[in-house]
């Protein structure tokens, strides 16, 4: 099957490439041939293309930049995916695109389901909210995919600023009352994969809106400590890592306190789950880069 995958060098895109690399025939082009602040421009790409299924796991995610970048931030996010679902259903193909727990203002106690009130607290997380808002008013098939707290051993992630902070300082001080689930790139590329399979072999769920995260919860304090304890376990020295409110490290930014995604829906319509964020961080940490 022709896949298109919109933006080769993304910490998901690496492990879609991986995941589907040996199975499907993989198009992939770069920013001069399929640019996401250019709408004629991913209208003529997919065009001569002419993909069987198209993925987006493209996005702008700079959190903090994005409060001064509005006008580039929502090209990115948020017009580019609905060009992509209107070409995708003008294609009949189906569209895999995916969005944030940044959508909720992270006010709730629970972990959030689909159906929950979106409220985004900043300029990315509107931005991701207006781009589903897109991809469903256009009708085709689709799945939007919210997940948390992205990290890979490619590109810039809270897992590699952390192995690198952690070994030039003294102490660390990491938020502590912000909750959620850390998730590898490489678990969400495999379960796109088995998404695939299940469309390709007829047994597919409806199409929609679904968290995909690992399971389990732990803080950005804890995640860092998980972080820490493997460099020891390495025979590397780390700082010592000092928990801190969110008030005690301001940023242009607000993030939510709860980024926990209720991923049942996804368990029982497509039979899908994430393993556990902390047995996915020993897996990531333990393949090649």
């Amino acid at each position: 099957m022709r896949v298109l995958i919109v933006g080769r060098h993304g910490q998901v895109s690496r492990e879609l490439q991986l995941a589907l690399g040996k199975e499907h025939e993989l198009l992939l082009p770069d920013r001069q041939q399929l640019d996401l602040n250019a709408p004629e421009g991913i209208r003529q790409a997919v065009r001569a293309l002419r993909p069987e299924l198209i993925i987006n796991p493209a996005a702008y995610t700079a959190v903090d930049q994005a409060e001064s970048a509005p006008e580039l931030v929502f090209a990115i996010n948020a017009t580019a995916p609905g060009v992509l679902a209107e070409e995708a259903a003008e294609l009949g193909v189906p569209l895999i695109h995916y969005s944030t727990d940044y959508v909720f203002d992270g006010r709730k106690d629970s972990p959030y389901r689909e159906d929950d009130p979106t409220a985004p607290l900043g300029v990315y997380g509107r931005s991701k909210l207006a781009g589903e808002q897109a991809i469903r008013a256009v009708g085709g098939a689709h799945l939007i995919l919210r997940t948390s707290w992205v990290y890979s051993l490619h590109g810039r992630n809270f897992l590699l600023t952390m192995q690198r902070l952690l070994q030039e300082r003294e102490e660390l001080r990491v938020v502590a009352d912000q909750i959620g689930a850390p998730t590898w790139a490489g678990s969400i590329a495999r379960a796109t994969a088995e998404l695939i399979r299940h469309w390709r072999d007829g047994h597919a769920g409806p199409w929609g809106i679904y968290h995909l995260s690992g399971q389990g919860q732990t803080s950005w304090f804890g995640f860092a400590e998980a972080i820490a304890a493997q460099l020891h376990a390495r025979g590397k020295s780390c700082a010592r890592v000092v928990p801190i409110p969110s008030s005690a490290y301001p940023t242009p930014a607000q993030r939510p306190l709860n980024s926990r995604l209720d991923c049942s829906r996804l368990r029982r319509d497509w039979r899908i789950s994430l393993p556990n964020w902390h047995d996915a961080l020993l897996e990531c940490l333990a393949s090649p880069r």
